[in-house]
């Protein structure tokens, strides 16, 4: 199994070379060569699995040059039931991401049990057991330098911290996360944890955490890594769970589901197009957005022309204008043709968009073949979704999750099975809840005093040279 960028200029690299990177040399991100493929055998023998052994059997695939036996212990690690535990009422305490049944055919996956409360610690709970794991094997260190627009930063920080081989560079737009979720990322202590607020939006922030890795002397000197969905181990991992998904909700091996994912970046979206590539009988992927629509502008037009500058809405971890990963849709798209990526890519750094509908038919043809659909959200949509979901169903959602909520309901067949991705616990963005509902959604164990903890960051200017000085001193 061998790995290549979108872009076609760096050299293929195997599963654990990759591991500890971020973009491609060539600006580009890592994909597969070539998609490894699940029977339906094994899909119904992978259902009696724990989600454990099922999440080693799928990583298994992509990186056979570790022994299943080393993966299988770091999974076991990475999801045990003392991490995963915040558990509500409701829930199957046996399952690590229970899927909930909301109505006929509909469900809730429910991802945000981890120690942030968010869907990304199931990736990367495993991504710091993985890099941890690499780099004793290798005897290196590794700086991780990543960007959060909410809940990417506080899962790195809580699965990295107190890690002697890695130091963590978080970057963060100030003043555009939640209360509950600046309280989560900046009153970790530990030393090997670097909180910067950006003044900017979180593309900023992406933005130079790109500048810094295109800057290859700088990159080997320091040994920067990333812990954001461009790292290929983020996007299997949460592939992992599309599967549990699909095989806790169907009642015959081969039946077709659909999913509805809030998304800004495309990671977690793109994990289920990397389901459906290797055998998961998966029928659409409903792209949910809110008022920064870029991915539901392509997807209707075809035209994929990023903002300016992102709004700030009410599901602030997907304000976001320039979606990474979709990348990886277009290179699929392409025909794996990494110097027609390229040359798409360069168009949209000069400018501002690329039309793939009117300049690249063929590409545009095949990335609606994919099973991609999209919807679009507003603040009132949300309070409506939150107060539906709590008067129908009994349940507390966050704003995201509501943003995923009014895609299925909008656009669900009569005879479809459709999942929900949930985003995280409502907890976490309380004064939303509080609007639509009038009351507190439940806190759990644990966090009563998160906000009245101690923070430590630092505010820094939209410049990388200051960045680059930052993490000098730091390193």
């Amino acid at each position: 199994m061998r790995y290549v960028s979108t872009r076609g200029g760096a050299k293929p690299a195997s599963f654990s070379e990759i591991l500890l990177e971020g973009l491609a040399p060539d600006g580009g991100l890592y994909v597969p060569e070539v998609w490894p493929q699940v029977s339906l055998g094994e899909l119904a023998a992978w259902k009696k699995l724990p989600y454990a052994e099922l999440a080693a059997r799928l990583l298994g695939k992509f990186a056979p040059e570790i022994p299943q036996e080393t993966l299988l212990s770091l999974t076991r690690e990475a999801y045990r039931p003392d991490v995963f535990c915040h558990v509500r009422e409701g829930e199957d305490a046996s399952k690590i991401f229970p899927a909930r049944q909301l109505e006929d055919r509909l469900y809730l996956l429910q991802l945000s049990n981890g120690p942030t409360l968010a869907f990304k610690d199931a990736a990367m709970q495993l991504l710091g057991h993985l890099l941890n794991w690499a780099l004793e094997e290798q005897g290196k260190t590794l700086t991780i330098l990543g960007a959060t627009s909410g809940d990417t930063g506080s899962a790195a920080i809580h699965a990295l911290r107190g890690k002697e081989r890695v130091k963590v560079v978080m970057l963060s737009p100030a003043g555009r996360m939640s209360d509950f979720q600046r309280a989560q990322m900046y009153s970790v202590m530990d030393d090997n944890i670097l909180n910067i607020a950006v003044k900017g939006m979180f593309d900023d922030c992406q933005d130079l955490v790109k500048k810094l890795n295109a800057d290859a002397a700088f990159k080997a000197k320091h040994r920067l890594g990333a812990v954001n969905s461009i790292n290929w181990v983020r996007v299997i991992a949460q592939t992992a769970y599309y599967i549990s998904a699909y095989l806790q909700t169907v009642k015959n091996i081969g039946d077709p589901v659909s999913f509805c994912v809030p998304s800004g970046n495309f990671g977690n979206a793109f994990a289920g197009l990397v389901a459906k590539f290797i055998g998961v009988p998966i029928g659409r992927v409903i792209v949910a957005t809110n008022e920064n629509d870029v991915l539901h502008r392509v997807l209707q037009t075809g035209r994929y022309a990023p903002a300016e500058a992102a709004q700030v809405t009410s599901s602030p971890s997907m304000d976001i204008t320039k979606a990474s990963n979709f990348e990886r849709a277009v290179w699929e798209s392409a025909a794996h043709d990494g110097k027609l990526v390229a040359e798409m890519w360069a168009r949209l750094a000069s400018e501002g968009q690329i039309d793939f509908a009117k300049d690249y038919p063929e590409v545009w043809a095949r990335l609606s073949s994919l099973g991609l659909c999209s919807s679009t959200s507003a603040h009132a949509d949300r309070l409506a979704q939150i107060k539906l979901a709590h008067e129908r169903w009994g349940i507390f959602i966050d704003p995201h999750t509501a943003d995923g909520v009014k895609g299925a309901l909008d656009l669900r067949a009569p005879s479809e099975t459709m999942i929900i991705l949930e985003t995280a616990q409502a907890a976490k963005f309380a004064p939303t809840i509080r609007e639509a509902l009038g009351i507190e959604p439940p806190m759990p164990d644990g966090f009563e005093s998160l906000i009245a903890l101690p923070q430590k960051v630092e505010m820094l200017e939209n410049d990388a040279d200051i960045l680059k000085a930052k993490i000098e001193a730091f390193a």
